[in-house]
């Protein structure tokens, strides 16, 4: 990871007002499990709505959208693999990991760190 993949964190401490919607943009990520595609809609509304007001917003927003992306990314692929069978142990690993880094990344925007999603494609610079 190189010096220009995230923004200087010497910058001014993001108000809590900023912290609470970068910690919105990746927790609305769980709309999906009731809305289709609201995986990526809700964190998208969130990030229009404030990626011009706050840098800090403007950062998770893009995390978020690009894990997200990349999530139904694999998940497509691993539909089309149930049937050659590997794709159900491979949804159950995509779910359960997309849970966990989801929430872990809720918890670190929340606490002002500029969290970057592992194995994450980047495509919204």
């Amino acid at each position: 990871m190189s010096e220009n993949d995230q923004p200087n964190q010497t910058e001014a401490t993001p108000s809590q007002e900023e912290k609470n919607f970068a910690m919105f943009c990746h927790l609305s990520a769980f709309a999906g499990y009731l809305i289709p595609f609201g995986s990526i809609i809700a964190p998208l509304i969130i990030w229009l709505l404030k990626k011009d007001e706050s840098e800090y917003v403007d950062y998770h927003g893009k995390e978020s959208l690009n894990f997200q992306i990349t999530m139904l990314i694999a998940f497509i692929i691993s539909f089309f693999l149930i049937f050659i069978i590997i794709g159900i142990p491979m949804l159950i690993v995509l779910v359960v990991f997309q849970l966990i880094v989801v929430i872990i990344a809720g918890i670190k925007s929340n606490e002002g760190v500029y969290f970057r999603y592992p194995f994450c494609l980047r495509l919204i610079n």
